[in-house]
């Protein structure tokens, strides 16, 4: 047994976070850890990091107890954890990061950077990965970035690495290269702990499960002995049927149309349309323009040629601002970067779109907004419902409707959304689904990117499918399988040009 976490309980403010929770883990095994948000995966990873002292129980590795446990002890006992927001900078090269605080110098003092490009080179070669050591971060695919931070990890001879959502903007083919490189070092006798609210990536994955409840160790078992229903019981504490809604929509009359939009090196000659009433999704590999798509909708990417009409009316978009005066919204994927303000209340997030309509002769309407923000509350179900906590400290699925009252309060008729569900478990899930449906069938239009092909047929009427910066096939969901639209997402069937 390589590491035994026993009996661990902590506390916030007299909240119960984890209430005496065991895991165990294998040299060489990949422990799925899997839990609804707020569940206490992160609080016990932090523990086992040494970010969070427990308030009582013990964390043995090699059968030896850790004491006096703090961050880089850890590191020296052999624990890396690589979070969902990934800790790189992303303004030095592959290299720099991975030895980022131990440099390599020489005689003089100064950094030997020829050593530290060669260890990187050895390091990637033993991972299977091409990376140039000297490439800038920002230059890097999400999924290569995911690949430096384990090469980080290793380089520091960890033996257990924490992966926290590690896939969640990742496509097929990297997903598989990634669980290629996880197997082979599993093999090598380095252990896992994943955690994922993609439950097929725990079923393709991992050997053993343990499931977190309200802070509690609800079962653990061998991964072979669950199949779907067991597991999502075992999360929500209860079954969840149709967690799609039925789709009885009818598409309106067309309120986006776009034709010959371009971007050099980015986008290539876009033509889509969306009607009122209707989910569009946009599928496709990692970097192949899906994300680009809407930002240059709502004005933050510029483009180089095309037309966009909004409402049957020309639309240049010329900032976020001005986009939203027209009608149009962004759920962004990176909501924590992007699209919140975590240090404030859910209050100011909730209405910052659309602050204007609050204001009367530059007086606000305070109890105006209150009274707006409790309605969303109570609509879309967020929890805790108090409109004066801070965002940061909502779980990943209420922070997402937080994002999606701020646009219900601007009152936005086009909702661009990417990655509705990233890092949300599978009910947070449910609920985002069908709320989006709800707000279709009100007469909302939403174009949707997502990298989850369940969630692509799922909730959308129409997929378009990019391959390399182009829309390369429209099809329509209700006669669409998910291998289908890869391989048109892999450039097998129809490629661009």
């Amino acid at each position: 047994m390589l590491l035994e976490m026993e009996s661990i309980s902590k506390s916030f403010a007299g909240v119960k976070a984890l209430n005496n929770v065991s895991l165990q883990v294998k040299k060489g095994e990949i422990l799925g850890l899997v839990g609804e948000n707020g569940a206490g995966k992160s609080t016990l990873m932090k523990i086992l990091s040494g970010a969070y002292t427990s308030d009582s129980g013990t964390i043995k590795i090699d059968g030896e107890i850790v004491k006096n446990i703090k961050p880089s002890k850890m590191i020296e006992k052999g624990v890396g954890v690589i979070y969902q927001e990934l800790m790189l900078a992303p303004h030095m090269s592959v290299a720099e990061n991975i030895f980022l605080g131990r440099f390599p110098t020489n005689k003089y003092g100064f950094i030997h950077y020829e050593r530290m490009e060669k260890e990187t080179t050895a390091l990637c070669e033993m991972l299977g990965l091409e990376l140039d050591p000297k490439a800038k971060i920002n230059e890097l695919s999400i999924a290569k970035r995911q690949m430096v931070e384990i090469a980080k990890a290793l380089s520091r001879e960890a033996k257990i690495i924490v992966l926290d959502e590690p896939t969640a903007v990742l496509g097929e083919n990297e997903l598989r290269g990634m669980f290629e490189v996880v197997r082979r070092l599993a093999k090598q006798g380095v252990s896992f702990i994943y955690i994922s609210h993609r439950l097929k990536e725990i079923f393709d994955l991992v050997d053993t499960v343990i499931i977190l409840k309200d802070g509690t160790v609800v079962e653990t078992d061998n991964i072979d002995n669950y199949n779907i229903d067991r597991l999502v019981k075992g999360m929500v504490g209860r079954e969840l049927l149709d967690i799609f809604p039925r789709r009885s929509r009818s598409a309106g009359k067309e309120v986006l149309n776009i034709r010959g939009m371009s971007r050099k090196g980015v986008l290539q000659d876009i033509d889509l349309s969306l009607r009122e009433g209707e989910i569009v999704a946009i599928s496709g590999l990692a970097g192949s323009g899906r994300t680009e798509i809407l930002k240059s909708i709502m004005g933050e990417d510029p483009i180089d040629s095309g037309n966009i009409e909004i409402f049957g009316k020309m639309f240049d978009p010329k900032s976020p601002k001005h986009a939203i005066k027209k009608g149009l919204g962004l759920i962004p994927e990176d909501r924590k970067g992007e699209g919140l303000f975590l240090r404030q209340p859910v209050i100011a997030n909730a209405t910052i779109a659309n602050f204007g309509e609050l204001v009367n002769l530059l007086i606000i309407r305070l109890g105006k907004e209150r009274l707006k923000v409790i309605e969303y509350i109570d609509k879309i179900k967020i929890r805790p419902g108090n409109p004066d906590m801070e965002v940061r400290h909502l779980s990943g699925g209420n922070q997402q409707k937080v994002v999606f009252s701020k646009w219900l309060h601007a009152e936005c008729k086009i909702l661009l959304v990417d990655e509705p569900t990233r890092g949300i478990d599978v009910g947070a899930k449910q609920e985002i689904y069908f709320l989006l449906d709800e707000l279709v069938k009100r007469g909302m239009s939403v174009l949707m990117v997502s990298s989850e092909l369940p969630e692509v047929l799922g909730l959308s009427d129409r997929v378009l499918v990019m391959h390399q910066g182009c829309i390369v096939k429209e099809l329509e969901t209700a006669s669409t399988t998910e291998e289908q639209i890869m391989m048109y997402a892999t450039g097998q069937l129809t490629s661009c040009g």
